[in-house]
């Protein structure tokens, strides 16, 4: 028998990465399995914000809020290149929430989670502000408040790679086909995981503890690999997107509110399109087949022209994603009521097993310390909390410096217009020049596979961030497949291919 690991997660989305690298990061052993793609499920198909989720507030979900709202400014400092503030626009619809009562949301919001970095709510008259110009001229006044935006799959990457940094095993296209309790060398009982991938079976891998964080296969995993009987069941909750051509020319957000009790987001989106969403819908069927279907996206379409001068319509859309967010079943009546906090389940019966339900992309530190604390009794020897302080691969600047980082680039790069200094900023951070070194010239990068993705960016995502197919990349790392033809994509398949 190999020497087991402390930890084995089952899981790549971020909740998995997130524990595997606080628990590295403490000195433990970490092994992690993913089927597919790190955040190749829910974790690539946010609205990619960092929010303390301003309408949880009418739920009474004030614990949630108030630790989100905490952690924006927490996470802005750790990656500033993958996450910026933004400045989001509340129209009043006279028809809905009364002023006075979206103020004290606001004013809520504003104060729960001791904000220090971003600026506080204000009140806009749309008929003078820049936000009132591409929205029908019935909404005279709106709120102006807070957030912030993430490249969510670049988080979980970048997070990978730290894991890794650390001593992490972090394995893609891996299965766990089973995980059975067993008898160790010293007497104690571990976890034996069998594993395969595409070339077949892999030797078995021993753990004293067992995080499952498959997400929305948290309980298929439960009832099948892992082998258990449990009542505790997951609501999938399907949410989906559209992404536009651009449909105004400021970079701030909407926050629309819809008389049906939902509300959807407009936001700019990768210099030149904008990113509408989401829905709430319960999802049945795998996972996997998430789609963003007709009937969603004439929603969303229908929802942003109630706000919008010019109707948004199908003809608009570009793209489309949907994700799958696995919530814990609490009985709420609508997917839209349904709880986003995480429930961590722990059983203790021989080696410990942990199951995650739930939790947002915005939680995801404080839920891996959670993770890791419930598990502390295991493992005396793990060191403290760590993660608050510690940035990701390239964030290592302040947050005021961000703003100046794509004209230092620029200027150091001169073959490098502003657009692609800023996209580079904004993926790779104070990585660039690694990534980029002695470069002259676009030549000097390697060949172009279209939309500015050159070899050397390629070969850096495959050797540091685990990318093995063009998808990963374009889809989820770098998102070029935007503006990228269907041949380039398959050129670049094919040349990722050939590298092996």
């Amino acid at each position: 028998m190999s020497e087991p690991v402390d930890i084995f997660v089952i899981g790549g989305g971020v909740n998995g990465v997130g524990v595997a690298r606080d628990a590295a990061g403490r000195g433990l052993t970490v092994a992690l399995a993913e089927m597919h793609d790190l955040a190749s499920a829910t974790s690539s198909a946010s609205t990619k914000l960092f929010h303390g989720g301003l309408r949880y507030l009418e739920y009474y979900e004030f614990r949630l809020v108030r630790e989100a709202l905490i952690e924006r400014e927490v996470l802005l400092k750790a990656m500033p290149h993958i996450s910026w503030p933004m400045r989001f626009v509340l129209p009043h619809h006279k028809g809905l929430r009364p002023w006075w009562l979206v103020r004290l949301g606001l004013f809520l919001y504003d104060h729960l989670g001791g904000r220090k970095i971003l600026p506080a709510t204000k009140a806009l008259d749309l008929s003078r502000d820049k936000a009132g110009k591409p929205l029908k001229s019935e909404y005279r006044r709106a709120f102006e408040y807070s957030d912030c935006w993430v490249q969510d799959a670049r988080l979980v990457s970048l997070m990978a790679r730290d894991a890794a940094k650390r001593g992490a095993n972090i394995m893609t296209r891996t299965r766990v086909t089973g995980a059975e309790q067993v008898t160790g060398e010293d007497g104690k009982t571990l976890w034996k995981v069998s594993l395969e991938n595409a070339e077949g079976p892999l030797p078995p891998i021993h753990a004293r503890a067992l995080v499952n964080a498959g997400g929305p296969w948290v309980a298929d995993l439960l009832k099948g690999a892992i082998g258990i009987d449990t009542r505790e069941k997951v609501r999938l909750v399907r949410g989906s997107h559209i992404v536009t051509r651009k449909l105004y020319d400021h970079d701030r957000c909407y926050f629309f509110q819809g008389s049906d009790g939902r509300i959807i987001f407009a936001i700019p989106y990768e210099q030149d399109f904008t990113l509408i969403g989401t829905t709430d819908q319960d999802h049945h069927g795998p996972a996997r087949d998430a789609k963003c279907t007709p009937e969603e996206a004439d929603y969303l379409c229908r929802f942003a022209s109630e706000y919008f001068e010019r109707p948004v319509t199908t003809d608009d859309i570009v793209w489309t994603y949907s994700g799958v967010r696995p919530l814990y079943d609490d009985g709420a009546s609508s997917a839209t009521a349904a709880t986003r906090d995480y429930v961590l389940s722990l059983r203790k019966e021989g080696a410990p097993l942990l199951s995650v339900f739930g939790g947002k992309i915005t939680t995801h530190r404080k839920l891996a310390e959670a993770v890791i604390h419930k598990l502390s009794h295991y493992f005396p020897q793990a060191g403290g909390d760590w993660t608050a302080t510690s940035t990701l691969p390239g964030g290592d600047f302040p947050v005021a410096e961000t703003a100046a980082m794509p004209d230092r680039l620029a200027r150091d790069y001169p073959f490098l217009d502003h657009a692609a200094a800023l996209r580079l900023i904004r993926s790779y951070g104070s990585e660039c020049w690694d990534l980029l070194g002695n470069a002259k010239t676009p030549a000097d990068l390697g060949r172009h596979f279209g939309a500015g993705l050159y070899e050397a960016e390629v070969r850096w995502l495959m050797e540091k961030e685990f990318a093995k197919t063009a998808e990963d990349i374009v889809f989820r790392r770098t998102k070029r497949g935007l503006r990228m033809s269907a041949d380039e994509i398959a050129a670049l398949d094919d040349r990722m291919n050939a590298a092996g």
